[in-house]
């Protein structure tokens, strides 16, 4: 299933995409408010949107309706450097291979919408990300790689936008991968069912239309089953938590000269198999 959020007269709504529509799940008496819940209770709230979804067409047209961001998540962490372009790339750039998983946080308050504009802030070097989110649905804690598919509950494309200026403010690079609206996730959840092989997928990031990444998550030097199993060592995993699992070659800080993203720029991500996110950089305050 497609799970989604999108806005109402009366507030935020749950729904699931079905042919193009939306099944409004919250006016179908979904017994739960939000995707974070619903992901904690595990197959009886699957099962029950599955079931409300099945029951007649949907109540509005996709393109009629205004995508939130379908979760936010309790934690957000990412991984740098995990794709072996990317990594070169950033080697040119003086910035030393990780010898390990090398993580950091975003904080939760960047969640943005699918199709929400970036707010630049302060930062006078904005660029993109396209990545493969993996929301975790059964808390996991010291879980092999043989079974971390069984904590998995679904995908987004997520667009890890980074402040270059700020990103080094710390070596952590929270600053610089937190600014808020700096996390736009989407276009909903696609459950884990939908997708046979996350290691399968094509990632492609455009700016202005101009294809700018362009990879395949078969790249990824630490797999999401191997990323799973080493966060668990060290903390919970809990359902809701999300996870952005790399980003291929081809940032805009990398480019001869840098190119950085300028206001009325447009960024689209796509994830064959999971969807499309579209982000325009807003003026500057």
């Amino acid at each position: 299933m497609r799970l989604l959020k999108f806005a109402t007269p009366a507030g935020p709504a749950l729904g699931v995409e079905v042919r193009g529509r939306v099944v409004d799940l919250t006016a179908r008496g979904f017994s739960f408010g939000t995707w974070e819940s619903a992901i904690t209770a595990g197959a009886a709230a699957l099962a029950e949107a599955a079931q409300l979804a099945a029951a007649g067409a949907g109540e509005h047209a996709l393109a009629a309706v205004r995508l939130l961001a379908p979760l936010r998540p309790g934690k957000y962490l990412a991984i740098g450097m995990n794709y072996r372009k990317h990594a070169q790339e950033a080697e040119s750039l003086g910035i030393e291979s990780p010898k390990r998983q090398f993580w950091f946080n975003k904080q939760t308050t960047c969640i943005n919408g699918p199709f929400d504009d970036i707010d630049p802030g302060v930062s006078e070097q904005v660029d993109y990300e396209v990545e493969l989110g993996v929301v975790i649905g059964r808390a996991a804690k010291n879980v092999s790689a043989g079974h971390t598919h069984e904590h998995i509950f679904g995908y987004v494309v997520a667009n890890d936008v980074s402040a270059r200026d700020w990103q080094f403010h710390s070596p952590t690079f929270t600053m610089g991968k937190s600014f808020d609206t700096h996390g736009p996730i989407g276009p909903w959840i696609v459950t884990a069912d939908e997708i046979a092989d996350c290691h399968k997928l094509d990632l492609r990031c455009f700016v202005n239309g101009e294809l700018r990444q362009s990879s395949n998550t078969s790249q990824l030097i630490h797999n999401v089953h191997q990323q799973i199993e080493y966060l668990s060592t060290a903390f919970t995993l809990e359902p809701g938590d999300l996870l952005a699992t790399g980003t291929p070659e081809g940032v805009g800080v990398a480019r001869k000269p840098p190119v950085f993203l300028q206001a009325g720029d447009v960024v689209r991500c796509e994830i064959d198999g999971v969807g499309a996110i579209e982000n325009r950089i807003a003026p500057r305050h």
